[in-house]
């Protein structure tokens, strides 16, 4: 195979990674929108999702671990990091009334 034979393997295959990534893109937007229209309608039927492994979680909140907390967290609902870290700190601060 030449020089040229193998830049155009190396271009299409490029192609075809450039392409899977943008579907996985699309398919992560759209389950993203889903979720969040679940979450409304959850919220809006006052229903809560049960996670048994979410008082181990607060413990290690209060117990100041907040990366223990956060890799449990993502163990027992199999959110991403960006996902649980923000669920962590909302668990840490300060419960504040009207």
């Amino acid at each position: 195979m030449d020089v040229v034979g193998v830049v155009a393997l190396a271009l299409a295959v490029l192609g075809c990674i450039a392409g899977m990534q943008s579907r996985f893109i699309r398919a992560d937007q759209r389950l993203a929108r889903v979720e969040r229209k679940l979450d409304l309608i959850m919220e809006h039927l006052d229903l809560h999702e049960e996670n048994p492994r979410m008082d181990e979680v607060a413990a290690l909140v209060r117990e100041g671990k907040k990366i223990q907390a956060i890799k449990v967290y993502r163990e027992s609902t199999g959110a991403g990091l960006k996902e649980a870290k923000e669920a962590v700190d909302r668990l840490g601060q300060p419960v504040t009334g009207p």
